[in-house]
């Protein structure tokens, strides 16, 4: 997603254009362990893609902190059905070069099996890991980032003071890291409590305007707990390096019509934001610790237990939660013609379970976690 040229929005159909990144594992699909091969596997992508140079394939195949994970990613996107067909071509180009390596990617947000990850040589990365110490050998986590067009820094802070309330749920439909270090941890989204660990991860504050964020990212700076601006983890952020707002909340999902359907909402939430703001609507002014909450709630129990419902601040059923996500950003999902796809896409994952669900269903014998992590290889890239 590097050229911002793509980046538009097109105001007359309501569209904005969005994108997503996705974070895989490398994994031996025998025995279920990660496999340290992201430099091959990147090397052979990037060949294969020199050699086909098509203009629609999905971004570079990127290595990530860990030489056991890489990152993928698609163009920005005017439609669903154009950033589905991206998602697929981004992940079917990541598995056929880990396939050449001898290895193959897994959608899984955590590494189910014990093992001990190796570090990508980088002075960045050699600099985190000796600023963060022990924090930087439980990062090996994959996640999902949808980024969505915005038209100003402005409209962005606007975006982000009033998507707040929604991002826990997202978080819940997204989970999918039940296993750490081979072990069940009784979370569904056990990548959200790692992440919680560091300082500057989970909900923001409120802002008001650009200047007060601009200030609170100084300050971050300041404090040198920072290696950098790309360190500001929080769960919503402005881009650094798109005009984009950047929703991480969510774990990688497992299957691309999961990931779909979090970028659908995504987008459908910040176009909602997005009307509020101009609308001079305030925000909700509910407390960080109250997000925390909500957050560790859908990291707990994803779609089988009880969320915090945005509107009172209770637990409810996640799928009331989900009904009234979908009922606030129904005038968005109708303007970009997606509304269907959410109604369809939530039911179906409502019935079926999120990738935490598959994850402890493959694993429902009990013994070794190595088909859990082959059953995640397949639905990763179906044949």
């Amino acid at each position: 997603m590097r050229d911002q040229r793509q980046w538009v929005y097109h105001r007359g159909q309501g569209l904005r254009t969005f994108g997503v990144e996705e974070e895989l594992l490398l994994v031996d699909p025998g025995t279920g362990l990660p496999q340290p091969l992201a430099g091959a596997v990147t090397e052979i992508a990037a060949w294969h893609a020199d050699v086909q140079r098509e203009a629609d394939r999905g971004e570079p195949v990127k290595p990530e902190l860990f030489c056991e994970m890489l990152e993928i990613g698609t163009r920005p996107c005017a439609t669903a059905d154009e950033l589905a067909e991206q998602l697929r071509q981004a992940r079917s180009a990541a598995a056929a070069a880990a396939k050449e390596a001898g290895v193959a990617v897994a959608a899984l947000a955590t590494a189910p099996m014990r093992f001990d990850p190796l570090l990508t040589p980088s002075d960045r990365y050699r600099l985190i890991e000796d600023r963060y110490a022990r924090l930087v050998d439980d990062k090996l986590t994959c996640a999902c980032h949808v980024h969505v067009h915005l038209a100003s820094a402005e409209e962005g802070v606007g975006v982000l003071d009033r998507i707040r309330p929604w991002l826990a749920p997202l978080l819940a439909l997204s989970a999918n890291s039940p296993f750490w270090q081979g072990q069940d941890t009784g979370y569904a989204s056990w990548r959200h409590q790692l992440w919680s660990r560091w300082p500057m991860s989970g909900p923001a504050e409120l802002y008001g305007d650009v200047d007060a964020h601009e200030e609170t990212t100084r300050a971050m700076l300041a404090s040198e707990v920072l290696v950098d601006d790309h360190m500001v983890y929080f769960d919503a952020r402005l881009s650094r390096s798109y005009p984009t707002v950047e929703v991480r909340v969510g774990d990688v999902c497992q299957l691309t019509e999961d990931a779909l359907l979090l970028a659908v909402l995504v987008r459908a939430l910040v176009e909602t934001e997005a009307r509020a703001w101009r609308a001079g609507l305030e925000a909700d002014p509910v407390p960080t610790v109250v997000l925390r909450l909500a957050a560790w709630r859908a990291s707990r129990f994803g779609l089988g237990g009880e969320l915090l419902h945005p509107l009172t601040w209770r637990p409810a059923p996640a799928a009331a939660v989900l009904e009234a996500l979908i009922d606030h950003v129904t005038p968005a999902l109708r303007a970009a013609g997606d509304l269907d796809r959410a109604v369809r896409g939530t039911e179906l994952l409502l019935a079926r379970g999120t990738g935490a669900d598959l994850q402890r269903a493959a694993h429902a014998g009990g013994g070794s976690l190595a088909p859990v992590v082959a059953d995640a290889v397949r639905r990763t890239v179906p044949a």
